[in-house]
């Protein structure tokens, strides 16, 4: 697949025998971590991929996965569904200055229990390209300000701009 296909393959388990479900990835770029979660979710899942600039997609990734992209800025538009199963964020949180805001923002979209998958630099340094960088130990931190206590590290892996990034998985219970 890519240079991260080993980096969400602990997801596997989670959806075995799964029904279908819908998820979003917000800032989802070129669809690098979008076809790897397509990848994990059960067949005749969907996602609703996001980016404020437009990106050509495939209309399915995956395991017959549908996904349907949409020009919109998450962290300041109202996004167009409610309903969702799941929020991947994939190197795009590090663009948030108030991320408790956005994550509370985003709550109201989940049909059941919120789950978060985070992927980001596990670095407190600023740079041009990570601006709000946050580590492992602050997101786990952040969330359970917000009363998210089960936060699961489920892969690390060096990147190739230095350092290593982290994949997490957040939820409320």
């Amino acid at each position: 697949m890519n240079r991260y296909s080993g980096f969400l393959q602990p997801l596997s388990k989670r959806f075995e025998d799964s029904t279908p479900v819908h998820w979003m990835d917000l800032g989802c770029g070129s669809g690098v971590f979008t076809q790897l979660l397509a990848a994990y979710l059960p067949a005749g899942s969907s996602i609703t991929a996001i980016d404020k600039t437009p990106q050509h997609l495939p209309e399915t990734m995956g395991n017959s996965v549908a996904v349907n992209f949409k020009i919109y800025d998450f962290e300041n538009d109202t996004l167009p569904l409610q309903q969702v199963d799941g929020i991947l964020m994939a190197n795009s949180l590090h663009y948030i200055r108030d991320k408790k805001a956005l994550i509370i923002k985003l709550e109201k979209y989940f049909t059941n229990t919120p789950t978060f998958l985070i992927i980001e630099y596990d670095h407190t340094q600023a740079n041009q390209w990570v601006p709000y960088p946050i580590s492992f130990e602050k997101l786990k931190q952040l969330f359970a300000q917000l009363h998210y206590y089960k936060t699961e590290k489920t892969a690390e892996q060096k990147s190739v701009y230095g350092g290593t990034m982290y994949a997490c998985m957040i939820s409320k219970n």
